[in-house]
């Protein structure tokens, strides 16, 4: 069904998409391009949320020299009013004789109006499915938040060749390389939210902000503190920061409600879930990030933390920094901490599986409950 041209266009339409990562959200990565006679004559890419879509961005550029030209775009067009009004309009009224998409929209919004048929009744020839596995994986956030209203989440970690997280004593700096490090800050700016337990608060007393990452839109991710007790130190640097971005304390009933009132006069957001077994309740939380549209989360916690997400079975994907480094150790800390599996048939398979590099580490990528298909 798909030509060469094609393929490269839609390649290029992805890396324009790229370009919103971190700042359209909740929206999704789009960018479009216009092709007629074989040219570039137009392209475009979403910028932020509540602006024109990638569409409406390139075909303003040329109003009607776009008739009878070839849109490629790797989301489909919307075709009902929302922060914008339909994308199919300005398609259909200034001529183009084809669309070619990457992946359908999973909004229930576009589905019940159906941009297909709305543009096919125009005489326009649409295609779908165009580098449909690398549209899904740039939009995997999307995907999920607006199909159930949850974040994505991605558990990040780094750890030595046999698996420590920190020496028997507690040292963890540095176990991974400064060139992944500096892949966190950049993962960090890519993301709504990053989380992490009070033990690493009261440890190592994180600022847990944005840093060396060159881009004049970089914003910092909302802070959320898992603190059941409310313990955590109103002297901490993550509540006395000037970043714009918001710090969320999440306790339980078991916080003081003087401590409680402490952290709001701080600026803190508290969030107050039901105990369970004396924690805070993941599965909740989720829902309550959603509520608050926040579309992805990525877990920098311990231990402790990140068994809690996986046996929440709240994970989307994993993130795993391995440095050339031994440790040793029966008590050393691992990433995963707990009782762990008895079976090797409860184990916890990764899907899409990926490999890359980073300085002397090497970054293993892969999806628990994927949706990349």
């Amino acid at each position: 069904m798909f030509s060469k041209d094609d393929y490269y266009y839609m390649r290029k339409v992805l890396k324009l998409a790229a370009k919103g990562i971190g700042i359209t959200s909740p929206d999704p990565l789009v960018g479009a391009i216009l092709v007629k006679e074989g040219r570039i004559i137009a392209s475009g890419y979403h910028k932020e949320c509540g602006t024109p879509h990638a569409e409406v961005v390139a075909i303003n550029k040329i109003g009607r020299k776009a008739e009878g030209a070839t849109l490629y775009v790797n989301l489909e067009p919307c075709c009902h009013w929302g922060n914008n009004p339909p994308c199919t309009l300005p398609v259909i009224s200034n001529g183009i004789k084809r669309v070619v998409v990457g992946m359908k929209d999973p909004n229930p919004l576009v589905k019940k109006c159906d941009s297909a048929k709305v543009l096919r009744d125009a005489g326009i020839q649409v295609d779908y499915g165009c580098l449909e596995n690398e549209s899904r994986k740039l939009n995997e956030i999307f995907v999920k938040y607006i199909t159930t209203g949850l974040p994505f989440v991605i558990l990040k970690t780094g750890m030595s060749l046999d698996g420590k997280i920190a020496t028997a004593a507690g040292a963890s700096k540095w176990i991974t390389s400064q060139a992944s490090r500096l892949m966190v800050h950049k993962l960090r700016s890519m993301v709504d939210a990053i989380l992490v337990g009070i033990g690493t608060v009261i440890q190592d007393d994180p600022e847990l902000t944005v840093r060396d990452v060159n881009s004049s839109q970089i914003k910092d991710p909302v802070r959320v503190i898992i603190d059941s007790s409310a313990r955590i130190p109103l002297n901490a640097r993550v509540l006395n920061l000037s970043s714009k971005a918001a710090t969320i304390v999440v306790v339980t009933e078991l916080a003081a409600k003087e401590k409680i009132t402490l952290l709001e006069e701080k600026g803190a957001i508290v969030i107050k879930t039901k105990a369970l077994d004396g924690k805070v309740n993941l599965s909740e939380l989720i829902t309550l990030l959603g509520e608050r549209k926040l579309t992805s989360l990525m877990v920098e916690g311990g231990g402790t933390i990140n068994s809690s997400f996986f046996n929440a079975g709240i994970i989307d994907k994993v993130l795993f920094f391995i440095a050339p480094k031994i440790i040793g150790g029966k008590d050393s800390p691992t990433p995963i901490d707990g009782a762990g599996i008895l079976s090797m048939a409860d184990v916890s398979n990764l899907n899409n599986v990926s490999f890359t590099q980073i300085g002397d580490d090497i970054l293993v990528e892969g999806y628990i409950s994927s949706l990349i298909k």
